[in-house]
């Protein structure tokens, strides 16, 4: 498993929690562990740039996906293939900003745990357009923040 991050958004953030995260990620939808992500953070300005050039909406947004083999999740059996799975766009002062409004308010950290997992969702062709994808995708998603909350809070107790 090879993950790029670089964190051009001035501001700090500790990135072996997106290697973990990945990783339990990773094992949870049964993706190769060959498989390639990047994580790029990213500040308001660029999201914003990016935001209007692919999605043609003004204005920064929390997360941009772009896949790029669209790989699928795999099975125990079948795991994904080896592939490149793209790029998940990370702004974090809009995230900070998500998460001090959130009810009730919680960490950067937890946002962005939330926003990765998110955006790789998408990589993995996940979408919320319509009810039913959307109740699958969060569904999901829930369970692998919860997944990777239990394994953080083992990891934390040695």
């Amino acid at each position: 498993m090879t993950i790029e991050i670089t964190n051009e958004s001035g501001v700090e953030v500790d990135e072996t929690v997106f290697l973990r995260l990945m990783e339990s990620n990773f094992a949870e939808l049964n993706v190769s562990p060959e498989a390639d992500v990047a994580i790029l953070l990213v500040d308001e300005g660029a999201m914003e740039a990016l935001h209007v050039q692919w999605m043609d909406e003004p204005g920064p947004t929390d997360v941009l996906s772009f896949p790029m083999d669209e790989l699928r999740p795999g099975t125990e059996d079948a795991p994904t293939p080896p592939g490149l799975l793209g790029d998940i766009v990370l702004c974090p002062q809009v995230a900070e900003t998500q998460a001090r409004e959130a009810t009730p308010p919680h960490s950067l950290t937890d946002e962005l745990v939330m926003l990765t997992t998110h955006g790789l969702l998408h990589l993995l062709g996940f979408d919320h357009a319509e009810p039913d994808e959307a109740a699958e995708m969060f569904g999901l998603q829930r369970d692998l923040i919860l997944a990777f909350s239990v394994a953080e809070r083992r990891r934390s107790r040695g």
